[in-house]
């Protein structure tokens, strides 16, 4: 394991696809094809989050949704959602700190020995346990968090 091992949330797979934001789409495609090579390893719950998001939204037909599912999951390590992920999602969600998915999410990504997860939608700097949300999109492309996070 490395002290540098990071994950990507849901929205930057999708902005891989998605071409309604041209720079977002840009920046998602360098730190998904960077991140291939580092120490990065996904959720299996933002892989079908994924599938979802790109099939509801019109962004990839099912076929296509289903595919590129399939890729992430051949390109990255994965690690699944334990029972301790969800009883920590339920304290968090009860007490309205975090909603009870992106617990399950933060603390899985803890237990992978993730140090960092790069999303959009959850506000930057937020911690649980061992794990540090960072928002990958700059002004102007990448963040200095996500460069960060590519560093060798």
């Amino acid at each position: 394991m490395s002290a540098r091992r990071f994950s990507l949330d849901t929205n930057v797979l999708v902005y891989f696809y998605d071409a309604r934001d041209l720079a977002k789409q840009a920046a998602a495609q360098q730190l998904v094809a960077e991140a291939a090579a580092r120490d990065c390893m996904l959720g299996l719950q933002a892989v079908g989050e994924f599938f979802s998001v790109v099939t509801r939204k019109g962004i990839l037909t099912h076929a296509d949704g289903g595919r590129e599912a399939l890729n992430y999951l051949m390109t990255f390590p994965s690690f699944a959602a334990s029972l301790e992920a969800h009883r920590v999602a339920a304290r968090e969600a009860s007490a309205g700190r975090l909603s009870y998915w992106d617990a399950v999410l933060l603390r899985s990504a803890d237990e992978a020995g993730c140090t960092v997860i790069l999303s959009e939608d959850k506000r930057d700097g937020l911690r649980l346990g061992g794990i540090t949300v960072r928002n990958p999109f700059g002004r102007t492309g990448l963040s200095a968090a996500a460069s960060a996070a590519l560093a060798p």
